[in-house]
């Protein structure tokens, strides 16, 4: 396996890789290690093979975001419209003067009189000033936590100084980005330094470069000799990104980042000599991982909800660049666009979208909006820029970020779409296997994660098969612990990745995957969707994964979500295999849920106006605590939040029940009589049944085979009744072909039916069914529902 410090291959698995490259990797992966030596020779002489770079005859900028006489507008817009945007900035920019900076999720880190570049402030540690492939940046012994350095050298912190600049006209700030990045070009001769060692983070920078050098336009700050520095720096990153792409190294959004830094210095530097090629292959890349990158359904291929909003902003950004400089643009592009914004937006519909997977904790543009109820942002550009009235009410207001793209055209546009509420249907996105629970009665939902743990060697998935996560009325109630950080002195990162950190059932304390380095795993869980059925009450999930199988064992962990519309979840766990194990189920709570205290088995948690209560089946005979649990809410930050655990040591096949209904949902409150009990268990089948102050919900589960249970017999693999006062109020059947109640036949059907249920509603009797040729007894359908009602012959699946 890898070397835990430095993240390298041993000899035998690097032979091994080596042996399965292609030749068109092998060729490049030689080609470049030639280079990396030969440009430490030739710029250890002074030969700068970039020094003709320069040298061709000004043709013009391209078209960027805003021209220098547009500047002022955009100014008194943000003014106008985000008021308090324009406080945050000028006020950062006075902190980055101090040299005091906040990173990721580090706050007012001193960096002193002068900036070390190569420094770790986090974790006092400096990476050696050698050639930068010599340097290990994944030894944390060495250089501390890279992402730390690099997120500093990203320079988006002079972009913060540009704009107070042109916002107070105070030339202190201007005066101070220009000794910053002078300073950084004294303490970075290339190709020395841990800020060369990553291709994304020259990239990274160069945008940033980009920025500020279309900010100070016009301006005194833009002196020749400033511009005539900029330009040959700004040629150095392109030709480094170009020559070290992550083509094979890392094709994610490494590759993709840095195709949009060259697409950018090619298409604004046409001064540069390659900058026509740089455009040309930058743009190229685009298109292609715009397509390879993102999955059929709109997700990002690493399962990772900020890497999906990373991606998004590259492609974002790149889109409306090539728009203004009148690119050859696909159609599939922009479709693609509305794919990835449309996933956010099912995502966001009950409030942030949940954190699955790594949180990288940087920004495409502001690198501080980079907490959960900040990646949203992308929705306010997407409403603009295809008129969507939805996105525009999840994105809850204009944001910077658009005002700067697309200008005041773009903040009229914000304006006049009329503004239009999400459709809450229950949602899937199937090729990444996230199914969403909710209902339009609620703004409440459900996204469970059945889907591939990653892609590649899902470096940045984590292993949370088949765990859930919880959003009411735009609040977090069940969540994913977060990322906290990728390398350090503790177990921090393979903890946050682990799988006791996700909310779903543990084997034996392994995780279903096992790490292998910081950014793999010795083998990757498979989960299956085995079955997903939405009616207009209720959904039903079925998935399984092999993550705790083995040759010797086949261990299977099989979970059922029930969502009752919209009132709760009901979460059954069943570990299948043989032997004697120690079973673990945890939830994680959000950290501003409070612990209001156990009532007779069941746990409820509120804070600020929302809460959700957890009921685990009557009687059961594990173990629970409540205690508090690992939370990070941005990379770097490490919290504690509530966690319930249920334990057992038993013999499989076992199984747990869990009833989560959100606060607000529930009739009554804590001190209500809420119970939920199991009340039958045999080989197949097992019924459940939850009583709350007015009703009484009873859940059939059986898997092929006819069961038999009080008055009922049927071969349906699922059923629920509710009734309260004695009336039946809503009847579900999934997948069977008959019923029984009292020896009398209620439903029949010649082959399996999906769906079918029967309620009450708006004064009348519904029957809603997936296939027609189903019947159900309509004396039955009477006098169990006592409507009073006649039912019509033959309507709805009614027989005659």
């Amino acid at each position: 396996m890898p070397n835990e410090k430095s993240g390298r291959l041993n000899r035998s698995e690097t032979i091994g890789r080596i042996a399965s490259m292609g030749q068109g990797e092998l060729a490049n992966r030689i080609r470049r290690e030639v280079q990396k030596r030969a440009d430490a020779i030739l710029f250890g002489l002074g030969i700068d093979p970039t020094r003709d770079e320069t040298s061709r005859k000004e043709n013009g900028a391209g078209g960027f975001f805003f021209q220098s006489e547009d500047i002022p507008r955009r100014m008194e817009l943000l003014r106008d419209r985000i008021p308090q945007q324009v406080e945050t900035i000028t006020k950062r920019a006075e902190k980055i003067c101090r040299h005091r900076f906040d990173l990721l999720g580090y706050e007012d880190l001193d960096y002193g009189r002068e900036i070390d570049w190569h420094l770790d402030r986090v974790h006092g540690k400096r990476a050696p000033r050698e050639p930068w492939f010599k340097i290990r940046y994944l030894d944390f012994a060495s250089v501390g936590d890279a992402k730390v350095t690099w997120e500093l050298n990203r320079h988006q912190h002079l972009v913060t100084l540009a704009k107070a600049y042109r916002l107070t006209q105070d030339f202190r700030f201007a005066s101070e980005l220009i000794a910053q990045w002078r300073h950084w070009r004294r303490e970075n001769p290339y190709p020395r330094g841990i800020n060369w060692a990553s291709s994304l983070e020259v990239a990274f920078r160069s945008l940033s470069w980009l920025w500020v050098n279309f900010l100070l336009e016009g301006t005194p700050a833009i002196t020749p000799e400033f511009r005539e520095e900029w330009l040959r720096s700004i040629a150095l990153s392109g030709r480094h990104i170009e020559v070290y792409l992550s083509t094979y190294f890392s094709p994610n959004t490494h590759l993709l980042g840095e195709a949009v830094a060259l697409f950018f210095i090619g298409t604004l530097c046409p001064q540069l000599r390659s900058a026509s090629r740089w455009k040309q292959r930058g743009w190229q890349i685009v298109l292609q991982e715009s397509e390879r990158q993102v999955r059929p359904d709109g997700f990002y291929f690493e399962q990772s909800t900020h890497y999906h909003i990373y991606a998004l902003d590259f492609l974002l950004h790149a889109g409306v660049l090539a728009s203004l400089n009148d690119m050859p643009f696909p159609p599939e592009y922009d479709r693609r666009l509305v794919q990835m914004l449309d996933a956010l937006a099912v995502l966001c519909r009950a409030g942030a979208p949940p954190r699955w997977g790594d949180d990288d904790g940087g920004r495409v543009f502001d690198p501080l909006r980079n907490r959960a109820e900040h990646l949203s942002d992308p929705l306010a550009t997407g409403a603009v820029l295809f008129g969507r009235g939805d996105y525009k009410v999840l994105a809850d207001g204009l944001r910077e970020e658009t005002l700067w793209l697309l200008g005041e055209q773009g903040v009229v546009e914000f304006d006049r779409i009329e503004s239009r509420q999400p459709n809450m249907d229950s949602a899937v996105l199937p090729n990444s296997g996230l199914y969403v629970m909710s209902s339009n009665e609620r703004k409440l939902q459900a996204v469970i994660d059945a889907g591939p743990q990653g892609a590649l060697r899902a470096g940045h998935g984590h292993a949370d098969a088949l765990s859930l996560t919880v959003h009411a009325e735009d609040r977090e109630l069940l969540g994913d612990p977060g990322t906290c950080e990728y390398v350090g002195a503790g177990t921090e990162r393979d903890q946050f990745r682990g799988t006791a950190a996700h909310n779903t059932l543990q084997l034996d304390g392994r995780n279903q995957s096992e790490p292998q380095g910081p950014f793999a795993w010795q083998r990757l869980t498979k989960t299956t969707t085995e079955s997903w059925i939405s009616g207009q009450t209720f959904d039903l999930f079925v998935g399984s994964h092999d993550g705790y199988s083995s040759p010797e064992n086949a261990t299977i962990h099989r979970r059922w979500v029930f969502f009752r519309k919209p009132k709760f979840w009901l979460v059954r766990d069943s570990m299948l295999g043989a032997g004697t194990h120690q079973l673990d189920l945890r939830w994680h709570l959000n950290s501003e849920l409070s612990f209001l205290g156990p009532a007779e088995g069941r746990f409820f948690f509120s804070g600020k106006g929302s809460g959700i209560a957890l009921f685990p089946s009557a009687g059961h005979s594990w173990s629970n605590t409540e205690e508090p649990g690992p939370w990070s809410a941005v990379y770097g930050r490490k919290e504690q939040a509530p966690e319930v655990r249920f334990t057992t040591v038993t013999t499989l096949p076992a199984e747990f029940a869990t009833l989560l209904a959100p606060i607000g949902a529930l009739r009554g409150d804590a001190d209500a009589q809420y119970r939920l009990t199991k009340i039958s268990t045999s080989p197949g089948m097992s019924a459940y049944r939850f009583i709350d102050n007015q009703e009484e919900h009873c859940f059939i589960f059986a898997q092929d085979k006819s069961w038999v249970f009080d008055e009922w017999k049927s071969d349906a693999e699922f059923v629920y009744r509710c009734s309260s006062d004695g009336k039946l109020n809503l009847l579900v059947f999934c997948n069977g072909t008959h019923a029984e109640f009292g020896g009398s036949r209620i439903i029949s059907s010649p082959r399996r039916v999906i769906r079918c249920e029967v309620f009450y509603s708006h004064g009348k009797m519904q029957v809603n069914c997936s296939e027609d040729d189903l019947l159900i007894s309509r004396e039955w359908l009477s006098k169990s529902f006592e409507t009073g009602e006649t039912v019509p012959e033959g309507s709805n699946g009614v027989d005659r």
